[in-house]
């Protein structure tokens, strides 16, 4: 719980990470997925679906190699969800 400058209590509700997924579906926000123990590569696309153990379908996806500055585009996957570290919307997406 934190509090206002005026001593009034301000309740955060949190938020639930399957909750922001399927926002992120609803929305078509492309979003860009880092990779357990690839550091060098992304992959963005706009989420189709997923399931209970992050599951990925992504449409558009793209691979993208942040040393070499390349994109391969992928059109349609399913990515684990054992190899996502995390989920965020791409730079100026919403």
């Amino acid at each position: 719980m934190s509090y206002r400058g005026d001593g009034q209590k301000v309740q955060k509700v949190m938020v639930q990470p399957i909750n922001l997924i399927f926002r992120y579906l609803q929305n078509k926000t492309v979003v860009q997925v880092w990779l357990y123990e690839n550091v060098n590569t992304r992959i963005e696309g706009v989420i189709a679906g997923f399931d209970e153990y992050m599951n990925l379908v992504l449409d558009d996806a793209c691979e993208v190699h942040m040393k070499k500055n390349t994109r391969k585009p992928l059109r349609r996957i399913m990515l684990k969800g054992d190899n996502i570290t995390l989920i965020q919307a791409k730079d100026g997406a919403k």
